[in-house]
């Protein structure tokens, strides 16, 4: 079984070789992810060679366009989708909004729409929000005791109305990686749509989104080592049963539908070197393989298999530490390495501030989960402290983490 090249990998972001970020010590990836050097040199190209409007009959305007075009066909071809079912938005949370508009044309008044109070804000408010058209709103609630979504939860609020459930593939605070087609495939059985976002997922490995059985799946790039961009999968019979979001000219675009406001041209051309970083991983780790897994796959469990060797030591810091509130599955191989605790008689902002003068960087407070700390009990305004990271970890790093934390919990 192949292991991760930590040092080759450590070469393909700048930011480990930059003289200011020198014993920084990232645990906050959660947030936002390092670029990749390739992302960075895709946009640096776009911006100095191609910076005129795409897709016009001139150079630089047809380069510009390639490049686009060649963005959206390439990460579609890592999702295992059609290139015509990937959306570039200003972010996530735009990208859920606009869907949410189109929902609330296409629903009607006494439809119900199941959200959870696990997610990130983005998959939660915009759908509440259809409350005010009719829609009726019901709530996935977590096991207090474990913060988990359960089976029995989702299956005593499906029924013959229920239209839409919005769930999270993984939580930004819980870190569990849920188990979407089985919910899917119950979701479907009653004739509704999926909507996961996997914001908190897709920087641990792409998913295959195909085989996740999904309508709408959410991620950020900026969490996936490239910019600040937000990528939506909408497979292509959802596209065409939802009311048109942009010009009335473009109805026929399959593209142009959900983004009325079009994304920077710059930044989806970079998302070639965000697919360029993940063709070098598999290059350098996997060569001409035939095995019989894709790319996607491959790379995803090479990453995981990272990334659990490095949390591993963590967990088991954290979970026998005295006065130490962990949140979530204490078994490493069945989450990710989000880690939100709380620490008796410790503001998580304390700990943060006492991280960072070590030049270790972590999150504290609800991290856009507001409705989860209510759930927990957890006062928002206060919320976790949360320590994250990626396969571009080093084991070095977290020892330095567990040695830092010794010292302030």
């Amino acid at each position: 079984m192949t292991d991760l090249d930590i040092d080759f990998v450590k070469k393909q972001f700048p930011a480990f070789s930059e003289p200011t970020l020198k014993d920084f010590a990232h645990f906050e990836n959660a947030g936002g992810s390092y670029a990749c050097g390739q992302m960075i040199n895709a946009l640096h190209h776009y911006y100095t060679a191609t910076k005129v409007q795409p897709y016009y009959g001139f150079e630089p305007s047809v380069g510009a366009g390639m490049q686009m075009t060649n963005a959206r066909e390439r990460m579609a071809s890592w999702l295992n989708v059609a290139a015509d079912e990937v959306h570039f938005g200003a972010s996530t949370s735009q990208n859920s909004y606009v869907v949410s508009q189109a929902l609330r044309e296409h629903l009607e008044v006494g439809d119900e729409v199941i959200v959870t109070d696990q997610d990130h804000e983005a998959n939660i408010g915009v759908w509440r929000r259809l409350e005010a058209a009719g829609i009726v709103i019901r709530e996935w609630q977590v096991n207090p005791e474990t913060a988990e979504l359960e089976d029995e939860g989702l299956d005593a609020l499906l029924n013959e109305k229920t239209r839409v459930v919005a769930f999270t593939h993984c939580s930004n605070i819980v870190g569990s990686i849920n188990p979407v087609r089985k919910w899917a495939d119950k979701i479907h059985a009653v004739g509704a749509l999926v909507f996961v976002d996997g914001v908190s997922y897709a920087g641990h490995g792409l998913p295959d989104v195909d085989a996740l059985g999904v309508d709408i799946y959410f991620f950020s790039l900026y969490k996936v080592y490239g910019p600040h961009l937000g990528v939506m999968v909408m497979r292509e019979a959802l596209n065409k049963a939802l009311p048109n979001q942009g010009h009335f000219f473009n109805v026929e675009s399959a593209t142009s539908r959900f983004t009325p406001a079009g994304p920077d041209h710059a930044q989806i051309a970079s998302v070639n070197g965000v697919i360029d970083y993940f063709e070098t991983i598999d290059a350098h780790h996997f060569g001409d393989s035939d095995e019989s897994s894709s790319k996607t796959n491959r790379v995803g469990a090479l990453l995981h298999r990272a990334e659990i060797g490095n949390l591993e030591p963590l967990l088991g810091f954290l979970k026998q530490r005295k006065g130490v509130h962990l949140i979530g599955k204490t078994v490493a191989k069945e989450r990710a390495p989000t880690l939100s605790f709380t620490v008796d008689g410790a503001d998580p902002a304390d700990v943060a501030a006492k991280l960072a003068e070590q030049r270790i960087g972590i999150a504290n407070g609800n991290c856009y989960a507001y409705r989860l700390m209510d759930a927990l009990g957890i006062p928002p305004d206060q919320g976790v402290v949360r320590v994250s990271f990626v396969h571009y970890t080093s084991k070095e790093e977290v020892n330095r983490l567990i040695e830092a934390l010794k010292t302030i919990i």
